[in-house]
């Protein structure tokens, strides 16, 4: 046993294995607290990562000569009408589609027949056809679609809370860097944190503005094949475009079977073609070459952190998966020396590679040899209060 190895065994307080299970048990202590709090969190939870992808609006308002306290509250209007702009066209495009689907019974009835027919020359009895297609019929979706809207309709309490921790959250963020500055022996705490913050604001204006363009296209699209409530889902591929790896499929899937109900096979497989090549040309080869790995964790992680925060915290929870998995990152791995090997087995390919170039500390970077490093200014001075803002501008 090295040297290093006998030394960490000695500062080893409990078993390696009961380490472990403990862990495992306090881990998923934890995720059920936060299930059985979802209705409550995930509102506080979605407010937050919106604080942190606006926060950066303020520091340029306040550059172009705008009041401190008028750029926040600008902030917080543009968080709070866009989130509520967002909020009404859902509920709108989601009446509309209630009122739409049992429009189409007998076609569907009719693909049902056809379908039925097919399946009986392969073998399969029309008994268990009817089973497997009588939770889709166009009537009882609309039945469901119906309370869904009455569920989003009645979520209001949600959407203020969300409104409400908004403002908070952005009116204190201004004074987070500096009270931690304050703090001693949180330098690495503020680099995790600075870093969780630069990369949920790339991964949120990255995936926005790519998703933007990939709704853009495919309502365009569907739009010209003559496929009814195309905006609605351009509104539902841009929302799904959040949900990593997964999130094509679900918002694919709707504007298929109802352009298979309106023009047949053919209209269906021109629709998927379109969104398999909007989503090919503009997030697997523009996309890296604009911004290339976006956030830097690896494509499991990335994966199961969908299913994972989907069922602590419901729909919210797929959204924001890959935002809660990086601030767990940066509080639980990040600011920790002794986890490097943690860093680079959760990192991407190209994340990993930068960990190996960054250098240990950023503040060891500054040291001169054969000299000491430059004194900052006095800490009343403006110089000194950015000097003690973590490098990545976090709230």
């Amino acid at each position: 046993m090295s040297e290093s190895e006998s030394e960490f065994s000695d500062r080893r307080a409990l078993p390696l294995w009961l380490t472990v299970v403990l862990g495992v048990a306090g881990t998923a202590g934890a995720l059920w607290g936060l299930h059985a709090g979802r209705s409550l969190l995930a509102p506080v939870f979605l407010a937050f990562v919106l604080t942190v992808t606006a926060y950066p609006l303020i520091g340029a308002l306040v550059r172009r000569g705008m009041r401190r306290g008028l750029a926040v509250a600008v902030t917080v209007l543009v968080i709070d009408g866009g989130l509520i702009a967002f909020a009404l066209a859902l509920v709108v495009a989601l009446g509309q589609l209630a009122t739409v689907l049992p429009q189409y019974s007998d076609e569907w009835q009719d693909l049902v027949s056809g379908l039925r027919t097919t399946l009986a020359g392969w073998g399969v009895g029309p008994e268990q056809v009817d089973q497997a297609l009588h939770s889709i019929d166009p009537a009882r979706l609309a039945g469901a679609l119906s309370d869904v809207l009455a569920g989003v309709a009645g979520s209001t309490f949600a959407l203020f809370l969300v409104a409400a921790t908004v403002l908070f959250m952005t009116a204190e963020a201004a004074g987070v860097p500096e009270r931690l500055a304050e703090v001693p022996g949180t330098t690495r705490l503020r680099d995790a944190l600075g870093g969780f913050a630069h990369n949920t604001r790339r991964y949120m204006v990255v995936t926005t503005v790519f998703g933007f363009a990939v709704a853009v296209v495919d309502t365009l699209a569907l739009v010209v094949l003559g496929i009814p409530l195309a905006l609605l889902w351009g509104l539902l591929a841009f929302l799904t475009n959040y949900v990593p790896n997964i999130g094509f499929f679900l918002g694919l899937l709707p504007p298929t079977v109802l352009a298979l109900l309106v023009g047949g096979p053919g209209t269906a497989l021109i629709v998927v073609a379109v969104y398999i090549l909007a989503n090919f040309v503009l997030q697997s080869v523009i996309q890296p070459v604009v911004v290339g790995d976006t956030v830097g964790l690896s494509i499991t992680l990335s994966f199961l952190s969908v299913f994972v925060w989907t069922f602590v915290l419901g729909p919210i929870g797929a959204i924001l998966a890959i935002p809660l998995t990086l601030f767990l990152h940066a509080v639980l791995v990040g600011q920790d020396p002794e986890r490097e090997w943690a860093r680079t087995l959760l990192a991407g390919a190209s994340g990993a590679e930068r960990t190996r170039r960054r250098p240990e500390h950023p503040r060891r970077s500054r040291r001169v040899t054969g000299r000491r490093a430059p004194v900052p200014p006095p800490s009343g001075s403006g110089a000194a209060a950015a000097g003690a803002r973590p490098s990545h501008g976090a709230p």
